[in-house]
């Protein structure tokens, strides 16, 4: 049975924290829903209604670009070992990028992994945990190390090239803002 919450507690601050992997979800007002996995330690809880992670350059952009347009945003969570559980926190992004007055607030929360694009936050308005019956179990190994070689070989310009050429508009054509 489904049961609403309005904060994160202990008791969901440390499921998080003890995840390796988590999934977002946003949608333009108009156009295709972007559901995307995401891994790497790159996931902090701020505190019981804020929530933010490291956003790496990817092959799109597509979460920044739907919180720019309408602000909605979803994270699940899934427990993949233990006991079952998948969590939804459910509220407003909001996109920090490196030349933000909150970037270097926010970035001292994570450990700096070449490729940063920005970072996401959430303004948590409520949480949603289910069961989770369902969900195999898998057993974790490690962290693959594809995506921050490929951005430390491209070095900063090569990335920042990739941004140009990839990550200025979602897959429908809505602005990133990625050098605003």
């Amino acid at each position: 049975m489904p049961k609403f919450l309005e904060k994160i507690n202990d008791k969901i601050r440390k499921f998080i924290g003890e995840q390796k992997m988590f999934f977002t979800a946003s949608a333009p007002n108009d156009g295709r829903i972007n559901l995307s996995p995401k891994g790497i330690d790159t996931f902090r809880c701020l505190n019981e209604n804020t929530v933010c992670y490291l956003d790496l350059t990817g092959s799109g952009n597509e979460t920044a670009a739907h919180v720019l347009e309408n602000g909605r945003l979803t994270v699940m969570f899934c427990s993949f070992s233990g006991a079952p559980l998948i969590l939804r926190l459910y509220g407003k992004g909001e996109v920090v990028r490196q030349s933000s007055e909150k970037w270097n607030a926010l970035s001292a929360n994570f450990e700096p992994f070449f490729g940063t694009r920005q970072i996401i936050v959430l303004h948590v308005e409520s949480l949603q945990t289910s069961c989770g019956f369902g969900i195999p179990l898998y057993e974790y190994r490690e962290d693959r190390p594809t995506l921050i070689d490929w951005a430390k070989n491209k070095g900063d310009e090569g990335v920042n090239r990739y941004w140009q050429e990839n990550n200025q508009t979602s897959i429908d054509g809505l602005p990133t803002g990625i050098f605003d």
